[in-house]
């Protein structure tokens, strides 16, 4: 399974369980010169940006661990530009992760899934929202 096939396989996984949570889904793989988003969705009232990572297994790390502090600023500068291409005013703001281990070998709905809500804000990278 190639790591792009992967990783959108993780976007729908994390998607379906959003969606169970109460989240409405407004975008997906959100581009700009900025970065990529992969989830925006909207949680009651809050607009979240979502980072979903997605490991075969926790040899190494959780996959949460792997958002760097680069990784995070381009998340924070492209949710800015995604506001303003919108032309949302006043809307509330958070940044979720939702970390999977998923092998290909497992069955369908054995997935470990863990939400982090409010796993960083803007505040940390410089950024005011």
């Amino acid at each position: 399974m190639s790591k792009n096939f992967f990783g959108r396989y993780g976007e729908s996984l994390a998607e379906g369980f959003l969606k169970q949570k109460g989240y409405k889904i407004v975008d997906r793989n959100y581009r700009c010169k900025y970065g990529e988003i992969d989830l925006i969705a909207y949680d009651k009232k809050c607009l979240v940006f979502i980072e979903v990572k997605t490991r075969s297994s926790l040899a190494f790390s959780y996959p949460s661990e792997a958002i760097t502090g680069l990784k995070k600023r381009k998340i924070i500068q492209t949710s800015l530009n995604y506001i303003k291409e919108k032309g949302l005013k006043d809307v509330n703001c958070r940044f979720d992760v939702i970390s999977i281990v998923s092998s290909p070998q497992q069955l369908p709905g054995n997935e470990l899934i863990e939400l982090i809500k409010g796993a960083f804000d803007s505040t940390s990278c410089g950024y005011y929202l």
